[in-house]
């Protein structure tokens, strides 16, 4: 018997087991992550963008199409991580657009539905790459628009539709010849293909589990900006409970909806007006609901009317609402209560407490842990910046994977402005911060931390996850690869001899300074070893290393390594004088010791080439 349409209970069960099989294969989806590098994280970003949503559809009691809608775009927008993770929501988001106002999809509807999908993805992505997810995307929506001037049959058109989606994904190692090189197809787009196997299985009763673990199954309550008061008693002014959805078709801005909510107001009370895009959803109690259904029609047609006497029923839906409107309206007090207000603030994500405290140093307000493996999501950014009680928060995410979430981010935040500054590296967002300049405004600030990204250049050395071969370079599980800023630059079997090939590959004649950054699993003495060599293949370069690891020295400490460094000064440069002040630097009410070098004129002069950068970075810097 052939399925016409597709009510909103079973596109519940088809999204979750959707959900559901994209979280069983993710491990295999991350294998086959090989562009840009085979870092290995493609199936866990989709999977945890799916799963925020699939929480959401799983807490819906007796779902109908708008809520479901609410859920799924709402839900994976918060949690998308990830490039694949901020398409996949935008896929879900376009689609979800199409469901407003219908009871039911069929394959005309599913067809629209995947070519909005599409459309709104494709506009997510600055330069759209063919042979990813995307174009996989693309194949869906054309042949769901082919099919559908075929069949009726959703369970017939849903096969072809992914049968279809399957040959694209076949064809993408012939776009992208990466993955030819490597031998695997586009992890995204496999990873979108599970998810409509999953959801194709579901339709046929293949799979009969729909549980999300942790999910309750409370009912989702309605969300807005604009919600209404709690029924505090049974004793009720007003005797109806009446609740209408109008569908636009003219204008509805704030002026319109607080004029409507005013007239509300005046006929009834514990009202709820909740605009979202073309639709309207309408709450009131009042002894006339005709008069709110007439007022209402000026704006659209209306349906799912419903009036209740409350005398009989109660309305828990609004009691709920309220209580977590107040919840929400506390916690925002007391984190308004905690910080001052001012005029900037920022977020960065860094792996590490060394490099965190680094960032803390500059200036940072909110350091999320993240990077090339764990990338925050767009939610972990707005919470971020929602607990700095500042007009302007800039992010930096020092990782070109997360710059979509933090776009989007941006989109999402209410109250203040997000700048997103596109760091793709530690030390570009480290730049970046440097660069700031209090006394300028927003925009001028955004510009010049920008522009000064170009001026770093960005090597970093991590380990292969599987077998591969990228720009001629075979690789093998556990290699170390050198990575630059314009790709893999060195592959090697030793930590040393491939940071010596990356820092060569990376190597300008506009070089001044080499900076080296370490994690846990390198010793001090192997790092301060690797500088060692570095310095020697580049002696007229500076090269410093930080201590990220064990960056909290107590005072004796700091202060023998002060002292240190004045004998050393002393000794190279013997008619120079060197000075120290404690506490004897006041900036912005801190208070800094100094370290100072005094050189006298003709010695100045005289070795000026080769002492120039040495004294003006300690007297300057």
């Amino acid at each position: 018997m052939a399925t016409n349409t597709i009510d909103a209970a079973l596109l519940q069960k088809m999204f979750l087991a959707g959900a559901k099989n994209l979280e069983a294969k993710k491990e295999w989806i991350n294998d086959l992550n090989v562009f840009p590098v085979p870092d290995g994280d493609t199936g866990t970003n989709m999977t945890l963008t799916i799963m925020s949503a699939a929480k959401e559809v799983g807490a819906i009691a007796v779902p109908d199409m708008e809520t479901l809608a609410k859920a799924i775009a709402t839900g994976s927008l918060r949690g998308a991580r990830g490039n694949s993770g901020v398409i996949l929501s935008q896929l879900f988001r376009g689609f979800t657009k199409e469901m407003s106002g219908i009871d039911s999809l069929t394959v005309e509807d599913i067809a629209r539905a995947a070519q909005r999908a599409t459309e709104t993805a494709y506009k997510a992505v600055m330069k759209p790459k063919e042979g990813t997810i995307l174009t996989v995307a693309k194949g869906v929506s054309d042949k769901a628009a082919e099919v559908a001037e075929e069949t009726e049959d959703i369970e017939e058109a849903l096969l072809k539709i992914i049968e279809h989606a399957e040959l694209v994904l076949s064809k993408t190692p012939e776009m992208l010849p990466v993955l030819k090189e490597a031998g695997v197809v586009d992890s995204g787009g496999q990873g979108l293909v599970v998810v409509l196997r999953g959801m194709y299985d579901a339709l046929t009763g293949k799979v009969t589990d729909f549980k999300i673990e942790g999910v309750s199954k409370a009912k989702i309550a309605a969300t807005g900006k604009n919600t209404g008061a709690a029924i505090e008693n049974v004793d009720i002014k007003f005797g109806y409970c009446t609740e209408f959805i109008i569908m636009l078709d003219k204008e509805f801005d704030e002026k319109t909806e607080e004029s409507f909510k005013a007239f509300l107001s005046s006929i009834g009370d514990s009202i709820v007006c909740v605009a979202l895009d073309d639709i309207v959803k309408v709450h009131v109690h009042t002894n006339h609901p005709g008069q709110a259904f007439e007022k209402a029609l000026e704006y659209g047609q209306l349906t799912k009317m419903k009036v209740d006497n409350m005398r009989e029923e109660h309305n828990q839906k609004v009691i709920q609402q309220s209580e977590m409107e107040a919840a929400a309206k506390e916690e925002t007090e007391k984190k308004e209560e905690k910080a001052p207000h001012k005029d900037f603030g920022f977020v960065t994500i860094s792996a590490g407490e060394g490099l965190s405290e680094i960032f803390k140093e500059l200036g940072v307000d909110e350091v999320i842990e993240g990077g090339q493996t764990m990338n925050p999501s767009t939610e972990d950014i707005l919470n971020a910046a929602d607990r700095i009680n500042a007009d302007t928060v800039f992010v930096l995410p020092n990782n070109k994977n997360i710059i979509l979430a933090a776009e989007q981010a941006a989109e999402l935040v209410e109250g203040k402005k997000l700048i997103v500054i596109p760091t793709k590296t530690v030390p570009q967002g480290i730049t970046a911060m440097i660069n700031f300049e209090a006394s300028k405004n927003a925009q001028e600030n955004a510009d010049t931390m920008t522009e000064a990204l170009s001026t770093v250049a960005t090597g970093q050395l991590t380990y292969a996850v599987r077998d591969t071969s990228i720009d001629g370079k075979e690789i093998h599980k556990d290699d170390i690869m050198g990575l630059s800023d314009s790709g893999l630059a060195a592959v090697g079997k030793s930590i040393d001899q491939t940071l010596l090939e990356l820092v060569d590959a990376m190597m300008n004649e506009d070089a001044e300074l080499i900076t080296l950054y370490y994690g846990s699993d390198i010793s001090e003495e192997d790092a301060e070893n690797a500088a060692a060599k570095v310095e020697e293949k580049y002696p007229d370069i500076d090269v410093e290393l930080p201590d990220t690891i064990k960056l909290k020295e107590t005072e004796s400490e700091a202060y023998c390594a002060v002292w240190d460094l004045m004998i050393q000064l002393e000794k190279e440069l013997p008619m120079a004088f060197v000075f120290y002040g404690q506490d004897s630097l006041v900036e912005q009410n801190n208070r800094y010791d100094e370290l100072g070098i005094f050189l006298p004129n003709s010695h100045f002069l005289k070795n000026l080439e080769r002492h120039a950068a040495k004294a003006e970075a300690i007297i300057y810097g």
